[in-house]
Parts: C-alpha cells; structure tokens; sequence
C-alpha cells in the first residue's frame, strides 16, 4: 500500500495507523470483537444500509440504530477468562506438588 505521498507504508506502519489491523498480541476475541464494532459502526454511519436493515426487520429505524447500539457494547458476548501468569504457576506448582506425593 502506498501512501499519499507515494511512499510504500510497512505493515508496522499501517498497524500504528489503524486499529482494526491488529497486532501480534491481539487474541481472537479481540480481533472479533473490532470486526463486529466496524460493521455495527459502519451500519450506523451509512444511513441507506441502516434503513435498509429497519425495512428487512420491519423496525423503525431509531429502534434498529438503537440495536446497533446496544450490540456495540459487547457483540461477542462477555469475554472468555484469563488466567493470571502468577494463578498459571500456582496451578502448576501444585500439579507437581500432587504428582511427587
């Protein structure tokens, strides 16, 4: 990709830009969850897609941006747990701890 200058831009460069193209860090909830954010922002952004949305659910269009809305928040549901680095040792220290007795 080229930059407006004509300049090559390098993916670290395009990553710093923009968020939705991730990094080497970035789990696949996250990743998902910027997905479904750009659609459901995309959808409220373009008004003849998000009254094309209200026709096919037969919903006023306040009610279907309204939706939108709400389903920004969390759109892929609450987020799977994470273990701490320190509860993944204790696990593993105990493991041990049963194996050895």
């Amino acid at each position: 990709m080229s930059a407006p200058g004509g300049g090559n831009l390098s993916a670290e460069q395009l990553k710093a830009r923009y968020v939705g193209t991730g990094h080497a860090d970035l789990s696949k909830y996250e990743w998902l969850t910027n997905q479904h954010r750009d659609t459901y922002a995309s959808f409220l952004g373009h008004y003849d897609q998000l009254s094309y949305y209200a026709v096919a659910q037969n919903e006023s269009i306040g009610r279907t941006r309204l939706e939108f809305w709400k389903k920004m928040v969390q759109p892929c549901g609450p987020p799977p747990p994470t273990k701490d680095i320190d509860k993944i040792l204790e696990e593993k220290r105990l493991e041990e701890e049963q194996q050895e007795s």
